[in-house]
Formats: structure tokens, sequence, C-alpha cells
């Protein structure tokens, strides 16, 4: 499943521009020319990831940032600001509002893809490391890093970023009992404040999409402890 990036832009030709260099890189796009269909959007799709186009003329661009940084369901999307020449005086209000990185325009299409893929823990096309080419397995659990695939007895499984690189770090250490603090650690941006409640919030989607594509795999809950995922009895 291609990572869906969400496009807020009110300018069609940049929005063709980069949906183009996107689906060229392994990327789908979506539009939204505003606040209310960006979060239509974010209700609809499973959105990997925000791209704001920020013009000197509006500076709406803070105002979608905050409300999907606000909200538990998108808290952890990142989110990337394209900054218009004379839209300058809009960096703080997106620093405020937690944008995760931004550009002045004109730009090096690869910072976008680069910035990304690093944001969503994707290989870059034609790596070859081993771990981005490697299964992670847990009996009938199993997720494909560089494909961004999960799959539970030959279903897919589909998650959104949060919820897998939450489940990635359960699974390359099943049996071992993590934290709250130590799941927020290694699956959301460092830059964003995470409580313990949104944690839970994510590892329930979790259970509930195991439990029906691969009911054999379970994350079971250590009480004061945190999280861990159950080995298959052998």
């Amino acid at each position: 499943m291609k990572p869906l990036v969400l496009i807020c832009s009110q300018d069609a030709e940049l929005y063709l521009f980069l949906s183009h260099i996107l689906g060229v890189d392994g990327f789908t796009s979506e539009p939204a020319d505003g606040v209310k269909e960006a979060l239509a959007l974010a209700d609809e799709r499973e959105l990997q990831a925000v791209v704001l186009d920020c013009g000197p003329a509006s500076a709406i661009g803070s105002t979608i940032c905050a409300r999907f940084k606000g909200a538990p369901r998108t808290g952890g999307l990142p989110v990337i600001a394209l900054i218009a020449p004379g839209a300058e005086n809009q960096h703080l209000d997106l620093l405020k509002a937690g944008i995760d990185e931004s550009f002045v325009r004109p730009f090096a299409p690869a910072k976008l893809l680069d910035c990304l893929r690093t944001k969503l823990a994707l290989p870059k096309p034609g790596s070859n490391g081993i771990e981005n080419g490697r299964w992670l397995c847990c009996g009938s659990l199993e997720m494909k890093l560089d494909a961004h695939r999960v799959r539970g007895n030959g279903h897919d499984i589909h998650l959104g970023p949060i919820e897998f690189n939450l489940l990635r770090h359960l699974l390359e250490n099943p049996g071992k009992v993590f934290s709250r603090d130590e799941l927020i650690a290694a699956a959301w941006p460092d830059n964003i404040h995470i409580g313990a409640r949104t944690v839970d919030v994510h590892i329930s989607r979790i259970r509930r999409a195991l439990k029906t594509a691969s009911p054999g795999s379970v994350i079971r809950t250590v009480r004061s402890a945190g999280y861990s995922l159950e080995k298959p009895d052998d």
C-alpha cells in the first residue's frame, strides 16, 4: 500500500506538480483546499503525512497544522510546510502550531521526498539494506519493512504510520515489556508532546486490527509497566 500524503493547497498547478513527484517516488496524494476539507479527509482516509502550501495571501497553514497536532488520531502525522516567498513571517506561527519541517520555495523536490521518507521511516528507492529488505515475524504476524506492509494469517492489515511504528517496535522484541515513554520515543517525532492516554488509543486500534486479521497475535497490557507482544506457544 502506497503511503498517502495530504496536500493542502489552493494552487492547482502546485498540487499537480507535488502529486507528480510524489507519485514517481512511490507515494499517493489527496488534495485539500481548506481546513474543513483537510480535517474531513483525515477522518476518512489513513493519512501518512501532510504537506502545507503556505502562501502570502493565506495563513491557514498554521491553523491546519495546529488542528492536526491537537487531535489524538492525527497528532503523530508528520506535517511539512512549503513556504512561498513573501510568506516568511508565517514561520513563527507554524513553529507554535507544531510543524515538523519547513522549506522555503523554490526548493529541491528531493529534499521533500527525503524528509518524508525519514519521517515515515521508509527506505530510499533502490536501498538494499538488510533491515529494509527483511520481514519481522511473530507467529502468524508479519511485517515487511521496505513495503510498509503488515499481514496476519496471510491477510493485509492496514495501519497508520504511528500504529505501524508502534507495532514494529513490539515486533522487534516480542515478549519484552515496553513502557509508554519507550513507545512514544519509538513512534512519535521528538518535537511534540504525547501523553500516555494517546499511546493507549493507538494500541487499542492495533488490537482491533489484529483481532480481525490475526486473532492469535495479542498485545498484552502489563499493569503499571506498559505493553508487550506475546510470543506464540511453540
